[in-house]
């Protein structure tokens, strides 16, 4: 993503129904990676087949939501071929009291005066949240029975995407997202399969407060920022005996800009950049194996990086990490139906360009160039349980975070750089996850999960006194209901809790919040071969509640010393249909 006020996170630029798959491994236990820290997240979009198939998507919602979707894929000979496209859009959503984005302005100015500059004009405050449209296409060529050839090519444009409180909104966010994959199976005794893997991604993301009052006095500020990677992979997996060995070397090069504009006239030069042309280039060389020995299997790996980060701006320190990270994990079956794992591991990730160089509207440096690379040594310890009826997973974690990247909004200075608001400060996080389903029937099951974590600083930043870890959410409770009561229906009602978040870093801009739970109630309908419709109401009681805390790393609507909340969505229906061929 180009935002460093993270409005478009990775996530945002994948499409949901390209999605195939989503890979999660936990803790810092990937080491094909580099800044696994605590979790890995891969995700995998569809994949074209030989024969001619597809489907056609209609979505349609509450608050004017509206999407459109195709799916083709075919083959000819030796190729194979897909195509995505989509376009979707959505009015603004109303919360639990009915109150849309404007109105959720309208309420926090109204008690926080010196923030009205920050809330729609009357000719937008009825403006769509956003409009979006995709494509996604992939050609993959069999150049012989044992090598394949995989191009991909993905463009994502989105148009005034609102964010209410923040001071503003994207004008647009546009990605380009490039792949391809050589893959050689069977090359050698000494090799199953050789990938080369290169990939180039871009992504452009302007915003301004254009729709806001505040533009009727200061101007319309523009902060446009860019960014695009250039990376690349050479991998070899090969079995020796029991092993299963996968060793490999990458590479990556980021580049991060950004600029401010008044009515489309850049800033004075000392004011222009908040990022400026920021280099973060990095290689590695990994290896992980697994394999198994009587009753256990053992996961161990090992990675190296070294990564350097420039910037043309005189004065700024252009750091250089060499980093190392490894893990071994054990799993050991007592029997057929109980599993326990262990393992311990350690990971890294060095300072964004953010962190590092950035400054505001004003000139003054917010990052800190002296900062060092974030380390994490964690260790996991659980069970897994399987019966013909039921599945229970247990983890219990401890991590270790040396000098964890955390934001100061107290300090003016920290390591000699005047005004530098992020600082190294040594901390921990520990927890449990349990995960779990029951098969009543063979048309009834129920699934759960719970997450709880704790998370606290080895002592409170420079200035400050509050010792408690920020983003650290309270615990979670997830639980659903299942019935099929034939081979062509699905209903499932489920629900989400959350207990009141009262451990919080409120040196730094965190708020208490209260406790929720919401039921989302849902229905799939398979009709003949070709149709299938999903429809359903989230939030069916239309609880007025909130998630996302206001951590001051994040830029947001503020007026004295509280920063607006955003409530999120009430009473949501919604219906998909579906067309298969």
């Amino acid at each position: 993503g180009a935002c460093p006020n993270r409005m478009d996170p990775p996530v945002s630029h994948i499409l949901a129904n390209n999605i195939e798959s989503i890979e999660l491994a936990e803790g810092p236990f990937d080491v094909t990676v580099q800044g696994a820290m605590g979790a890995s997240v891969k995700v995998n979009t569809l994949e074209p087949t030989g024969e001619f198939s597809g489907d056609m998507n209609l979505g349609l919602g509450g608050w004017d939501y509206r999407k459109l979707s195709t799916w083709l894929t075919g083959g000819m000979g030796d190729f194979r071929f897909a195509l995505s496209l989509s376009t979707e859009s959505a009015g603004q959503y109303e919360d639990g009291s009915g109150n849309d984005f404007a109105q959720q302005q309208d309420d926090y100015t109204a008690s926080h005066p010196s923030a009205k500059g920050m809330a729609y004009k009357p000719q937008y405050r009825e403006l769509d949240s956003y409009t979006k449209s995709t494509m996604m296409g992939k050609i993959y060529w069999d150049i012989t029975d044992e090598q394949t050839l995989k191009v991909s090519y993905t463009a994502n444009r989105s148009e005034d995407v609102l964010y209410p409180n923040t001071p503003m909104d994207a004008d647009y966010d546009d990605s380009d997202l490039f792949d391809s994959e050589w893959e050689i199976r069977n090359l050698s005794a000494w090799s199953d399969k050789l990938t080369l893997h290169y990939f180039h991604t871009e992504v452009d993301h302007p915003m301004s407060n254009r729709y806001r009052l505040s533009s009727n006095t200061k101007g319309v500020i523009k902060h446009w920022l860019t960014t695009e990677v250039d990376g690349g992979r050479i991998e070899n997996a090969l079995h020796i005996g029991e092993h299963s060995i996968v060793a490999g070397a990458d590479y990556s090069l980021r580049n991060w800009d950004g600029k401010y504009y008044k009515n489309d006239n850049p800033f004075s030069a000392s004011r222009y950049h908040s990022i400026y042309d920021v280099d973060t280039e990095g290689v590695g060389v990994y290896i992980k194996d697994r394999f198994q020995s009587g009753a256990f299997v053992w996961d161990i790996g090992g990675r190296y990086d070294h990564i350097s980060i420039d910037t043309p701006r005189a004065g700024d320190a252009e750091p250089q990490y060499d980093l190392f990270s490894a893990n071994i994990m054990l799993h050991y079956a007592m029997n057929d139906e109980l599993k326990l794992f262990a393992g311990i591991g350690s990971g890294n990730r060095v300072p964004d360009g953010k962190e590092l160089y950035y400054r505001n509207k004003m000139g003054i440096m917010i990052g800190n160039d002296k900062l060092d690379a974030v380390q994490n040594y964690e260790i996991d310890a659980g069970f897994e349980y399987a019966s013909n009826a039921m599945a229970l997973k247990f983890k219990a974690f401890y991590n270790y975070l040396q000098d964890d990247i955390l934001y100061n909004s107290t300090a003016q200075t920290i390591m000699g750089k005047k005004y530098g608001r992020y600082e190294n400060m040594d901390a921990w996080i520990y927890g449990i996850q349990i995960d779990g389903s029951y098969t009543i029937d063979d048309s009834l099951y129920v699934d759960a999960s719970l997450t709880w974590m704790q998370g606290e600083k080895k002592d409170p930043l420079t200035g400050q006194s509050d010792t408690d870890l920020p983003e650290i959410p309270p615990l979670r409770f997830i639980a659903g209901i299942n019935y099929l009561p034939d081979a062509y229906t699905t209903l499932r009602a489920e629900v989400q809790t959350s207990a009141r978040w009262d451990r919080i870093d409120s040196d730094n801009g965190e708020q208490e919040l209260g406790g929720w739970g919401v039921l989302n109630l849902n229905i799939n309908r398979k009709i003949g071969e070709h149709f299938e419709i999903t429809a359903g109401i989230d939030n069916l009681f239309d609880k007025d509640y909130i998630v996302s805390n206001t951590y001051k790393d994040l830029t947001l609507v503020t007026g004295g010393d509280q920063t607006m909340l955003l409530h999120e969505p009430g009473r949501y229906a919604y219906v998909n249909l579906r067309y298969k061929f």
